[in-house]
Parts: structure tokens; C-alpha cells; sequence
């Protein structure tokens, strides 16, 4: 049976959505993808009630299994921008909580490591990626709605790779023969959340 994920690209003035469907073998297929848009014009309030209420339509269109959202460090981008994340990831982790939605934090650097191999592709390559993986004529555009997409697929890979260790672990070779191999990229973005774990043990 399908696992539908939704990938949220939180943002004040532009929040990505993306939402794909996992079957066995890590088969990808393009759901929705569209990003809720306020101005810097408005009141904060009001920015905050157009996407809640955007993300609110989506949730209940679509219902979701999972959530992915973008985990932002705060050296990475000025603090307004950093608040404007911090604000739409409350309120997106609260649809989730409303509805029984697990949770995925993801960096940057994870997600471009799960889509291209690379984590530090340009948003270039990651929006062909995405392109190439869901079979679509085009990159999803914005980069926010390509990069919502990313954090969907990204989300939909981490369970069969940690699967396929657990199998490997508990019941050796033989039942570890019977889930697919990780991919290339997968391998790297073990790797970037193995280096972002380590950070945060040295920050904490």
C-alpha cells in the first residue's frame, strides 16, 4: 500500500508544499504541488491565518501519512527569515499533531544529499532531480515548490534505508537480501544526518 508524505518548505512569503506517494520498492509518484503566497505588506497575522488556512485546505484534500519539514539552523539565514520558518513550522507541526501526522525534520543539506547525492547541490540541481525522479515535463516552480517536493521524497527514503539496516542487524544477510539495496543518494543523506546529529551532540 501507498505512503502519501507531504514536504513543507515553510516560509512568511512563500511556503512550498509538495505532496508524492511511496509503494514497495521506493516507487515515487507525483501527488500535489503548489505554494501558499502572503506579502510583506500584510499584518503578521494575517500572513500567518492565509497559510495556516492553505495548509489546512491541503491537509484535508489530500490526508497525508506523513509530514517533512525543512529544519532550519539559525546561522544559516538572517532572523527574520529564521522567525518567519520558526512561525509557519508551528503552525504546520500543529495541523500535523491535529490529525495524527507524524513528523521529519530535515536539513538542507540532507535533503540535497537524498535527492542528488550532493549535499550541496544548487537548487538547479535539485529541482531537476526532483523532475527526473517524479517524472515530470519540467522543474517545479518556485524553487519552493521543487524544494517542498525534495523534503517529501527525502522523508520517503529514510524508512526503507533504516529498514534495510534493521533487517541486516537482526536477521541477518538473508532478510536484509529481501529489501532493496539504499541508493547512491541514500548513502549520502546517511551521511549528512549522521554529520548533522554529531553537530548537534558537540552544540549540545
Amino acid at each position: 500500500m501507498a505512503r502519501r508524505i507531504i514536504g513543507i518548505d515553510p516560509g512568511l512569503t512563500r511556503c512550498g508544499v509538495g505532496i508524492i506517494d511511496v509503494a514497495a520498492g521506493r516507487k515515487l509518484r507525483f501527488v500535489h504541488v503548489s505554494v501558499i503566497q502572503t506579502h510583506a505588506d500584510q499584518e503578521l497575522s494575517e500572513r500567518l491565518r492565509i497559510i495556516g488556512d492553505g495548509l489546512e485546505a491541503v491537509l484535508d484534500e489530500f490526508a497525508p501519512g506523513a509530514m517533512a519539514l525543512e529544519r532550519v539552523f539559525a546561522e544559516q539565514r538572517n532572523l527574520n527569515t529564521v522567525m518567519g520558518v520558526a512561525q509557519i513550522s508551528g503552525i504546520a507541526l500543529r495541523e500535523a499533531a491535529l490529525r495524527d501526522i507524524s513528523t521529519q525534520l530535515h536539513t538542507p543539506s540532507e535533503v540535497k544529499a537524498a535527492v542528488t547525492g550532493y549535499g550541496r547541490a544548487e537548487k538547479a540541481q535539485v529541482g531537476e532531480m526532483v523532475r527526473r525522479l517524479l517524472g515530470l515535463k519540467e522543474a517545479p516552480k518556485p524553487a519552493d515548490a521543487a524544494d517542498a517536493l525534495a523534503l517529501a521524497i527525502c522523508a520517503a527514503w529514510q524508512t526503507p534505508v533504516s529498514s534495510a539496516r534493521s533487517a541486516s542487524r537482526l536477521h541477518g544477510s538473508a532478510a536484509a537480501e529481501r529489501v532493496a539495496a539504499p541508493t547512491k543518494a541514500q548513502e549520502a543523506w546517511l551521511a549528512a544526518e549522521r554529520a548533522a546529529k554529531s553537530r548537534g551532540r558537540r552544540l549540545g
